[in-house]
């Protein structure tokens, strides 16, 4: 090994705090961008590229075909604003559909299939023009009895076999020959013209699809803007829907992409705190080894080999914490990922290798050139100036401190500590730049907690509460969704008579019914979720569903949607929402937005069961909450209950959480990792000052211990030293963390389509901040525990005899 070598090994093995230091805030720094640009590149660039090599549309709009003609729908591609448009194509939106009893798996048979949307176009295998399809399995439809899916829209284990339109007169049925979809999920169905016309023929309602694409389309705005100019262009309520390329995009990437803006937070936080911890480490090296430095060049070492000698004791255990932070980066990538770019056709859902190098070489990039600096100020330094100097702080610098502090009513030790700060004021803000991005990252990491859990407690809010339900008997034990909500099989209860019963039964202190309706959502997304329309007997305010805007239904022919349906569509209050049940049509006023009610979809209307009934539809109501009085037996209320209802196929069963998001546990396991991290690399980083600190002050500690300072005492004098630096820093941080966390929660609720309320979004208390202030305090004093120690046991006649 060369020279130079053994100093570098040396030096490292005598920093054995500082390296672990430096490579734990490199491991962080890197994991989370890894995580942050992988992600991105992970699901962005697979939409990004199926959208561009197959033409996607950025609007796809069905007209309704009782009011437009082909020929008026195909005049609208002359739009200003239109660069390019395709059709008019025959379209059937949401008719409900089951397997086929011809399924192999026979769990699967006859099962609910969900609504689609069949289209039909001249050559669906064409590789030119707008929207091309891709066909992921089996082949396209060659006769009238065939049809291929999106693979996400039928049992793959019953591929090959049929699916069967049950809404329709006769109940068509179509063998499912090929798997295949639209990038925008223009369609959800495709079949010949011929198969399309045994639909119509069956009483499928046509109407007529136009795509397009637009000079400016790159916002929401933007889309709202070139629909409107289409509306304008057509017939007045001739636009049944308007499908967004935003909204196919948001579908595909949002789970996924939630996660970016909390990590780029802690990404961005961990690379400033890698550059200040780096310069720390080795700022301190070079200022406690001057003399080192001095012996060096006077055994010959060149200041290149000096700087390069410090450099190098920096990137070795950076190094390892890039090493360590890309592998866990990709790791934790895998449960994230999970399915994200399955419906894009993706070939992996791993990050890609380029992401790993590019962060891994602008990480060691930003190590080296942060330990270069003060590496070429030793390498410049003069030998005989090494070799002479001492590095006690200059004569008078922090007297006056001094002064002050010993005129308060505190231990002697403690006004020491105080003053300690001012006799080396650059020290004192480097310690206190370390302990703020500390309190930063824990601000940051509580408010998101607690977004997450206000999240989670929402999802345990609207359809779920209540201590006990009621569902239909031949339900118990039997997997939710078995049967679609219009299958005869499917069991629902009788609403006005178990009202009554439950009324009746003693302990009952409210209770309300709700259930699917079957009905369909006319311009909903056909991608996605399957929209659902609730039907709900009953009051329901006592279950803190939670309105974004306007107000809850009151009357007959009003609805309220979900937040999700109406970003998607670009529903507001005071607009009409059409819904369909067996082929009958049904306009609803909106006069709500709410948040959520947690039931399997985010694409839902609520209306009051009585809409229903006077519109001539079904109200299906599945399942009642019931919520007992205080003190009553959970038990008791339940045999009584249950004798009264048994009569009416019902049963009682204790009501459960409905589940946990996890996608949610897994944002909140990696807030807490990486939050653990950054506040121990804070701590440390304190740690290493004070260590550098301490031996320095080695000389004075041992005149103070001669003078008769005690262990405890030394202890007290030096926590106290970075007391005052951590409540400042505590001070300063938590409303900078509090900034960064607002500045993130929003941008996560809009990747998934989401407007958060207020309950979720009000994270910060002041049970929540009082802590947090004293945070700087309690990870200064954690950093600066164990030097405090080794100072307290250290040994007088050795502190005398140190220079």
């Amino acid at each position: 090994m060369s020279a130079l070598g053994k100093v570098v090994r040396s030096g490292v093995g005598r920093r054995r705090v500082q390296s672990f230091v430096m490579a734990l805030t490199t491991f962080a720094a890197v994991t989370s961008s890894v995580l942050s640009l992988g992600l991105l590149a992970v699901v962005q660039a697979p939409f990004e590229h199926a959208f561009s090599a197959r033409h996607g549309a950025h609007l796809a709009v069905q007209f309704d075909s009782s009011k437009v003609s082909a020929a008026q729908a195909a005049a609208t591609a002359h739009v200003a604003g239109v660069t390019e448009a395709s059709g008019p194509y025959p379209v059937a939106a949401a008719l409900d559909t089951t397997i086929g009893m011809d399924c192999a798996t026979k769990d699967w048979a006859g099962h609910d299939n969900g609504p689609i949307t069949v289209t039909t176009r001249p050559d669906l295998g064409s590789t030119s023009g707008m929207d091309q399809l891709a066909l992921t399995r089996g082949r396209w439809p060659t006769s009238p009895g065939e049809i291929a899916l999106p693979w996400q829209d039928y049992a793959t284990d019953c591929f090959g076999d049929s699916v069967v339109f049950s809404s329709l007169p006769g109940k068509p049925s179509f063998r499912v020959v090929g798997f295949a979809n639209s990038v925008t999920s223009s369609a959800t169905a495709f079949a010949t013209a011929d198969g399309f016309a045994r639909l119509t023929a069956a009483g499928a309602k046509s109407d007529e699809q136009m795509l397009y694409r637009f000079a400016n389309a790159g916002t929401a705005a933007d889309i709202a803007a070139d629909k409107q100019a289409v509306a304008a262009a057509a017939p007045a309520g001739a636009i049944e829907s308007g499908q967004s390329y935003l909204t196919a995009e948001q579908q595909a990437t949002g789970n996924a992409k939630a996660y970016v803006p909390f990590l780029v937070g802690f990404g961005i936080l961990g690379l400033f705190m890698a550059v200040l911890i780096i310069s720390i480490v080795v700022s301190g090296a070079v200022a406690s080894g001057i003399r080192r430095i001095g012996i060096l060049k006077s055994l010959g070492f060149t200041p290149s080999q000096v700087a390069r000698a410090y450099v190098a004791q920096a990137m070795i255990p950076a190094t390892l914490g890039v090493v360590l932070g890309t592998v866990f980066g990709n790791l934790l990538a895998v449960p994230i990922l999970g399915s994200a770019t399955k419906q894009l056709g993706a070939a992996s859902g791993t990050i890609p290798s380029w992401v790993s190098a590019v962060v891994s070489l602008g990480a060691l990039l930003i190590v080296g050139v942060t330990a270069l600096i003060p590496a070429l100020r030793a390498g410049r330094m003069p030998t005989v100036r090494a070799l002479v100097v001492g590095r006690a702080p200059r004569a008078g610098r922090g007297q006056a401190a001094q002064r002050l502090a010993s005129r308060l009513p505190l231990p002697r030790a403690v006004s020491l500590g105080l003053a300690q700060p001012f006799a080396r004021p650059a020290r004192a803000v480097v310690v206190g730049a370390a302990v703020l991005f500390g309190v930063v990252s824990a601000t940051f990491a509580v408010g998101l907690e607690t977004g997450f859990n206000k999240y989670l407690d929402a999802s345990t809010a609207g359809f779920n509460v209540g201590s006990d339900i009621v569902i239909p008997t031949a339900d118990v034990g039997v997997p939710w969704g078995l049967y679609g909500p219009n299958d005869p099989r499917n069991p629902h209860l009788d609403a006005a008579k178990v009202a009554a019963v439950l009324a009746d039964t003693p302990g009952t202190k409210v209770a309300f019914g709700w259930g699917d309706s079957g009905a369909t959502i006319v311009g909903a997304p056909p991608g996605g979720e399957t929209p659902r329309v609730f039907t709900v007997a009953g009051d329901f305010s006592w279950t803190h569903m939670e309105l974004l805007s306007g107000r809850w239904y009151s009357a007959r022919g009003e609805a309220v949607v979900g937040d999700k349906l109406a970003s998607a569509v670009g529903i507001h209050v005071g607009d009409n929402v059409t819904v369909a049940q067996q082929n009958k049509h049904l306009s609803l006023k909106v006069v709500g937005i709410n948040y959520d009610i947690n039931v399997g979809s985010d694409y839902t209307v609520m209306t009051d069961a009585a809409t229903f009934t006077a519109a001539g539809l079904t109200s299906h109501i599945d399942q009642f909450n019931v919520e007992l009085a205080p003190k009553v037996s959970g038990r008791d209320w339940s045999a009584s209950a249950a004798a009264a209802l048994t009569p009416l196929n019902a049963s009682v069963q204790s009501n459960s959480d409905g589940g946990k998001n996890i996608v949610v546990i897994i944002m909140g396991t990696l807030v807490a990792i990486l939050t653990l991290m950054m506040t121990a690399v804070a701590a440390l980083g304190v740690l290493s000052m004070v260590v550098q600190d301490t031996r320095e002050r080695a000389h004075d500690l041992g005149i103070f211990k001669a003078l008769g300072m005690t262990p405890k005492q030394t202890i007290a004098m030096v926590l106290t030293s970075v007391t005052l630096t951590g409540l400042i820093a505590g001070l300063i941080g938590v409303p900078l963390g509090v900034a960064v966390e607002k500045s993130t929660l929003t941008p996560m609720g809009n990747a998934i389509g989401r407007h958060l309320p207020p309950s979720v979004t009000h994270t910060y208390t002041a049970g929540l901040l009082i802590p947090l202030l004293a945070g700087g305090i309690v990870i200064a004093l954690l950093g600066a525990l164990l030097p405090a120690g080794w100072a307290a046991r250290s040994q007088t006649a050795t502190a005398l005899r140190t220079e």
